[in-house]
């Protein structure tokens, strides 16, 4: 369905608490639907498409403002109030913009190894990548790139990306259902200055060990802003830590909704 100028995803039970979930680069909001079926779905959950994503619009402008302002669309539109927000990598840095634009709608913050504060060389690296997006010749080749982008996740979870975000061109190849680029450009919001949420904000900050992600910078700017209100639990595994690790993810979410 479409809420504000976003479609959006809704997972679990809907009579459940709300639970906004956001993406990363390259992602979409049903990522999320396996974690919520399988270990959240008494929570109502709420995934968007960000802006350049999926099937929300691909126009710009692709800025951490912007699509902040997108999400906060969509809690208008739902008539939502005051939720907590899950979010993982550049979803995160997301998050922390929509947490500082409307204070007051954000309940709390689980931030899965957010993509925030990144090296200016290493996202130029990053952002170059997809100037010019792979093109498949079919889905098998698609599969199996995924799948090395992936090695931890189960074979059923590689199938259901193709399904969700993988579409055939007139051209007769294959594509990511995204933006090239937003992704480029998402690369250099990343690049910006972190921010850090307001203080008082509850966050549950969740690094992924395996990755370099979470700079030592925001942690330590994280706790001067937040005290008490800020936990960290570091989780051995890769980016895509959700996918990795979904139980765990699940309990940490579950005991901080509930919290």
């Amino acid at each position: 369905m479409t809420e504000g100028s976003l479609y959006v995803h809704e997972l679990g039970d809907p009579a459940g608490p709300p639970l906004i979930a956001l993406h990363g680069i390259t992602g979409h909001g049903a990522r999320w639907r396996r974690l919520v079926a399988e270990h959240l779905a008494d929570l109502r959950v709420i995934a968007p498409d960000l802006r350049g994503h999926g099937r929300s619009p691909h126009v710009p402008p692709w800025t951490l403002e912007r699509h902040a302002q997108d999400v906060l669309a969509v809690l208008d539109a739902l008539d939502l109030g005051r939720v907590p927000v899950l979010a993982h990598s550049f979803g995160g840095a997301v998050a922390l913009h929509l947490a500082r634009l409307a204070p007051e709608r954000v309940a709390g913050l689980v931030l899965l190894d957010p993509a925030i504060g990144m090296d200016p060389q290493v996202a130029l690296e990053q952002a170059e990548c997809w100037v010019r997006p792979d093109a498949y010749e079919d889905r098998a080749e698609a599969r199996r790139e995924q799948a090395g982008l992936w090695p931890t996740a189960a074979e059923e979870v590689v199938e259901q990306e193709l399904d969700d975000n993988l579409v055939l061109g007139e051209d007769g190849r294959w594509r990511w259902r995204f933006c090239s680029a937003s992704i480029t450009t998402a690369w250099s919001e990343i690049a910006r200055p972190h921010v850090v949420p307001p203080a008082g904000t509850r966050t549950l900050l969740v690094p992924a060990e395996g990755t370099d992600f979470v700079r030592p910078g925001f942690v330590a700017d994280c706790r001067d802003a937040l005290g008490d209100a800020l936990a960290v639990e570091p989780l051995d595994c890769g980016h895509m830590i959700y996918l990795e690790r979904p139980a765990e993810v699940a309990k940490l979410v579950r005991d901080f909704v509930g919290g």
